[in-house]
């Protein structure tokens, strides 16, 4: 079989096409063959070495994928051959197969695209689990999402409406203010110095309930800062790369909580919340109450283009490899690398 492999750490350049023994399906296992690949920036930090988890070289990157079951092993009693199914990984999901434990494996509805069941994975699984699990979000509550036109933050939106919250996103251009709007935000405002004072105006006054801050720097500063008494702030990431300092003053005078968020965690700590949270997910897709906004598509030997994308940044929806020797969701062709989120709603 064909995987991107890392032979040592460094930059997306670095990963190389390359054929591998195929895997067996082992006690409790499903052998997938991958039809998507997500790509997410975590998939970036891997490879370069620099994530809090690192498996040792070489290795085959990817957390997410979907495809369909080729077998399965003994003792597996929820999946069968043939089933269209999704899958969560620290590792190894760029490749044409992979054998995943049962547990991390859930089956995708008819209706959903095997290219948009792998994008809804981990941008859409941090926002699930920042609002339902760490924040805790309520009824006629009020959700800040700063880095609104990114993977985490579109889906922010969207399941924040869905679950009844008023919605203040925060973009830095007119397009993903744009997209914010789209995707069901009730206000927008802009990132820079007045961001608290402009999220108060359009509170007024209160500030917000929830915050999902993914970017880090003065965004999260003004973001505290904006946050209602006893509001949740969720440590999400920090896409500007500065790691934000937190005033325990701004904490105490409003009994704010802040809470950080590593999403992987239950995935191997408690995966039926996981399996649960992906079918959640796929069911909102499936319905149209949630859009997984997909950028672009590159075929499996393109992976070292498509993790450089992701690092340069800049990109307002997810990116997935396809496996040619899989079954691709059409329209999507293997050679097409433009803008086709708009197509692909579920």
């Amino acid at each position: 079989m064909r995987a991107a492999v890392v032979k040592d750490f460094g930059p997306p350049d670095s990963v190389a096409t390359t054929e591998l023994p195929e895997p067996v399906a082992g006690p409790g296992e499903v052998l997938i063959d991958v039809e998507a690949a997500g790509v997410n920036f975590p998939d970036v930090l891997v490879v370069g070495g620099r994530y809090q988890f690192l498996p040792e070289c070489p290795f085959v990157p990817g957390k997410e994928i979907a495809g369909t079951v080729r077998s399965v092993g003994e003792g597996v009693v929820r999946q069968r051959p043939g089933d269209r199914v999704a899958a969560q990984l620290e590792h190894g999901g760029y490749a044409e197969v992979v054998a995943v434990p049962e547990d991390r494996v859930v089956t995708v509805p008819d209706g959903v695209s095997l290219v948009a069941a792998a994008a809804c994975g981990l941008n859409a699984l941090t926002a699930y689990f920042a609002l339902s699990r760490r924040a805790n979000l309520r009824s006629g509550e009020t959700v800040l999402v700063t880095g609104a036109g990114g993977g985490v933050g579109s889906v922010g939106i969207q399941l924040a409406k869905a679950w009844g919250a008023t919605v203040v996103a925060v973009a830095r251009d007119e397009r993903r203010a744009r997209m914010a709007s789209g995707h069901g935000a009730d206000h927008v405002v802009t990132a820079g110095p007045s961001l608290r004072d402009d999220v108060l105006a359009v509170t007024g006054g209160r500030g917000a309930d929830v915050v999902l801050e993914t970017v880090g720097g003065d965004v999260f500063t003004q973001a505290l800062r904006a946050t209602a008494w006893e509001g949740r702030l969720v440590v999400i990431g920090f896409a500007s790369g500065e790691l934000p300092i937190v005033k325990a003053g701004h904490l105490l005078v409003k009994n704010i909580s802040v809470l950080g968020l590593q999403v992987s965690d239950y995935r191997d700590r408690e995966p039926a919340a996981m399996r649960a949270a992906v079918e959640h997910l796929l069911r909102l897709q499936l319905d149209g109450s949630l859009t997984v906004p997909i950028e672009r598509t590159y075929p499996l030997g393109d992976a070292a283009r498509a993790l450089a994308d992701v690092e340069e940044g800049g990109l307002t929806g997810n990116v997935v490899l396809t496996c040619p020797a899989g079954r691709p969701d059409p329209p999507f062709s293997p050679t097409d690398h433009t803008d086709v989120h708009e197509e692909h709603t579920p």
